[in-house]
């Protein structure tokens, strides 16, 4: 479009001067004009490089937007130092080192402007100019969108930046712009950023989507208020705050953010009133470093799409959430390290699949007046140094309502666990905790469990319709290694109802009125506990074997001649040093736990049950008895359920041997959030803690074990050694088909064998090869289709009932 000529109207009062004037340039109107004036511009490009040093009007002709262009080759396009009105004009420009509208001075005015450029900004304000942007639209895919800086200041309303190679909006070195229902999207770097002492901005019900980088960011001492806002399908964080920045969010959505929704760093604070936080993929709220905060009230946090906490508060932070609701989300609120602390007063944490509150490394949190309902756990205090304070809340249908453990020692005061699947509260690995006045319903496991060598103290507590029981206790000393010489826990005027006894005539519910150390409430009431005998008589234990013939039952097994060399040479090594200690000198220390390798169905679990036999006809263990278990036996399905369940499999195997089939199975190697690492840590310091009273064997394939035991040293230096259980050759199937045939009073008959052993070698020995089980699996068939081919016959022999032939033997796949 070629240029076209500019209008001027002049406003002057002086009468020498013309009315109005047609100028072939804009330059040339311009030098013309005088304040007051009015120029219409019209349609056409302009290729000049315009400088507005006085209040006039500069503006389009009536119709389409973007019929008059300045667009210069290089250079800043428009300049403005004065208090002048531009509107309806399109501006571009080209130059990446200058910005396409710079405004210096003044407080001029713009309106219908499109800023269509490839420059470091489309409009830049600096020094003392306010202006006044409405409905101006910036398309700069090479810099920034907006930017205000050097103190400048300015109201933006009803703008848009449609793009950005850089910040959408910066402020920055003591800018103070307003927006007023303005949008940012596709911007490459931050929506909107604020930067540097002094620098601050305020946002009334503006919307920021689609940038790559923080929808708002505010760092360096930098300050921010918005209200009614919209931050939105960001690429990185909803908003950042780092280094002492200070930002107030007051009824803003934060919503679909890949990462973290909110995330403060480096004494930053925020403040967070009725706004709302919802599908993010890491923390709604992650907070770190001592003397970040956050302050929140009326706030929703809700419908996470990843699997980390809502809230994150670490190193030294502070959270704050007062009358708040958190829902449908993986973890509510985690608490890490000294000094880390957080004050929930008032709120909902609801659907939580995993914990409610994680309190760990020193952390602290309080919590008054608040309702947790349908999370797996509701409150775990995890470690040493971890504690706070629970106060009149409320835990209903969870798994466990809180969790106590590893020296944790929190105050929990009146508050109320109802129906849940596994404890009201649960207490291990050393934890403590004071129980005052709570109360624990409709549990469908115990109401308080509180494990060996835990000193909790409970006083005025209550139990009711707890179907395991309303308390269980560890017996006292039950912890080792600490030299503490703990006692167990301290109860005082508690009460249960007991119903779970189910006793014919159980008496009232008895009252413990005296503070006291005791194994376990029921231990209190002779009564009750007398009752509890006599309705579960004792079943009868059956005489042990000796280790003779329980080694000679080992060697009668096809095979596995390796396997019986090791597990002699162990027993040889504890029955000679159960002598040497008779005889009075010191017997070298055997580790009995051991590592089984192999295919399945090569009889690691009937050798496991064999040496556990053997061990109890030592004297080393009291019963040997075998508990098998696997994955799904020792890991919940959400945290604290793992440590439960791994203590209950130890106990059942106490006396015996507890063989925890595919092991590695607890190390899967993506394990991410994987709770089977909470079991083989519990597993761990139950193996240290009980070393006497049970006998471990893992067991698995042999590269999917070295690669457990690679990856879990702490495990493998639990185990003395690693015995490993080969693969049957033909012969020995062949036998193992034998010893069923006579077992089960069949005969192999001529050609049989033959027929076996050519079957055996041309079967596939792929990962589904079953060894002895394939064997066994081989007779049923032959003996299935032995009926099959019987069961035809008018008149049966004792030959025809018995005898299986190679016609008998099963296809080969």
């Amino acid at each position: 479009m070629a240029q076209g000529t500019v209008q001027v109207t002049h406003t002057g009062t002086s009468r020498w001067r013309r009315r109005t004037g047609e100028y072939a340039s804009l330059s040339a109107a311009l030098e013309a004009a005088a304040d007051g004036d009015v120029l219409t511009v019209a349609p056409g490009t302009y290729r000049e490089n315009l400088v507005l040093n006085r209040a006039v009007t500069l503006r389009g002709p009536e119709g389409p937007v973007g019929s008059v262009r300045i667009a210069p080759v290089d250079g800043v396009p428009l300049t403005v130092r004065a208090s002048a009105v531009v509107q309806d004009i399109h501006i571009e420009g080209q130059d990446s080192a200058a910005p396409a509208l710079l405004v210096e001075d003044g407080t001029p005015e713009f309106s219908d402007l499109r800023i269509v450029t490839r420059s470091a900004a489309g409009i830049e304000v600096r020094g003392a100019a306010r202006p006044t942007v409405r409905r101006c639209t910036v398309d700069n895919p090479a810099g920034v969108g907006i930017a205000v800086l050097d103190g400048a200041g300015g109201v933006f309303e009803e703008c848009e930046v449609v793009s950005a190679g850089q910040s959408g909006i910066s402020v920055r070195d003591g800018g103070h712009p307003r927006l007023d229902r303005c949008r940012v999207h596709h911007a490459s770097g931050a929506g909107i950023g604020v930067s540097g002492e002094g620098s601050g901005l305020e946002a009334v019900g503006c919307e920021v989507y689609e940038v790559k980088g923080s929808g708002v960011q505010v760092t360096a001492r930098g300050a921010a208020h918005l209200t009614d806002c919209t931050v939105h399908r960001t690429s990185a964080d909803g908003v950042t705050l780092d280094t002492d920045a200070v930002l107030t969010l007051a009824d803003c959505d934060i919503h679909d953010i890949p990462e973290n929704a909110i995330d403060l760093r480096s004494r930053s604070v925020l403040t967070l009133t009725r706004s709302t936080v919802r599908r993010f993929g890491r923390n709604g709220l992650s907070v770190w470093d001592p003397g970040t905060r956050v302050d929140a009230n009326q706030c929703e946090i809700h419908d996470s799409t990843g699997d980390y906490p809502a809230v994150w508060v670490s190193d030294g932070a502070t959270v704050i959430l007062d009358a708040c609701r958190v829902h449908d989300v993986p973890d509510a609120l985690f608490v890490l390290d000294r000094g880390s602390r957080a004050d929930v007063v008032d709120s909902d944490l609801t659907q939580i699949r995993n914990t409610a509150v994680s309190v760990s490394d020193g952390a602290t949190a309080q919590l008054d007046d608040c309702r947790i309902r349908e999370a797996s756990t509701g409150a775990w205090f995890r470690d040493h140094g971890s504690g706070g304070t629970l106060n009149n809340c409320t835990i209903d249908a969870a798994q466990t309502g809180v969790i106590v453990t590893k020296g944790a020692d929190p105050t929990i005061e009146r508050c109320t666990v109802t129906s849940p699947a596994e404890a009201g509260f649960y207490v291990s690995a050393e934890g403590r905790g004071t129980f005052h006045a709570c109360r624990v319903t409709g549990s469908e496991g115990y109401g308080f469990h509180v494990m060996d060598g835990c000193r909790s103290t409970l006083t005025r507590c209550r139990t009711e319709r707890c179907a395991r029981g309303g308390y269980e206790f560890g017996e006292p000393g039950g912890g080792q290694g600490d030299g503490s010489g703990s006692t167990g826990p301290v109860v005082e005027d508690c009460t249960s109802d007991e119903s779970a006894l189910r006793t014919p005539s159980a008496p009232p519910p008895a009252v413990l009125t005296a503070a006291q150390s005791t194994p376990g409430l029921l231990g209190a009431m002779p009564a009750l506990r007398a009752a509890e005998a006599a309705a579960e008589p004792a079943a009868p234990v059956e005489p042990a074997r000796d280790s003779t013939a329980v080694l000679g039952e080992l060697d009668a097994l096809v095979g596995l001649d390796s396997v019986k060399r090791e597990v002699r040479a162990l027993t040889d090594m504890i029955e000679v040093g159960r002598r040497r200690q008779e005889a009075g000198l010191k017997a070298a220390s055997v580790r009995r736990h051991l590592v089984f390798t192999g295919s399945p169905g090569t009889g690691k679990t009937t050798v496991a049950r064999l040496y556990g036999e053997i061990l109890a006809s030592l004297g080393v263990l009291e019963r040997g008895h075998l508990v098998e278990v696997s994955r799904v036996d020792l890991v919940g399905e959400h945290i604290g359920s793992t440590a439960i369940r791994t203590q209950e499999a130890f106990d059942r195997a106490r006396g015996g041997v507890l063989f925890v089939d595919e092991a590695y199975a607890l190390s899967p190697e993506d394990s991410g959030r994987d709770f089977g690492r909470e079991a083989i840590d519990t597993l761990v310091k139950l193996m240290e803690d009980h070393r006497d009273a049970v006998v471990v064997i893992v067991a698995g394939y042999t590269h999917e074990m070295e690669r457990f035991l690679t990856v879990n040293p702490g495990v493998a230096s639990r185990f003395s050694r690693t015995i490993t259980f080969g693969d049957y050759q033909p012969e020995e199937l062949l036998r193992i088909v034998e010893q069923q045939a006579e077992e089960h009073e069949y005969s192999l008959a001529d050609g049989a064998g033959e027929a076996l052993l050519k079957y055996f070698t041309a079967l596939p020995k792929g990962p589904a090869f079953g060894n002895g089980r394939t064997a066994r699996q081989t007779f049923e068939s032959m003996v299935e289709r032995h009926a099959g081919r019987v069961a035809q016959l008018a008149e049966t022999s004792t030959d025809d009932l018995t005898l299986l032939y190679p016609e008998d033997l099963p296809d080969l796949v």
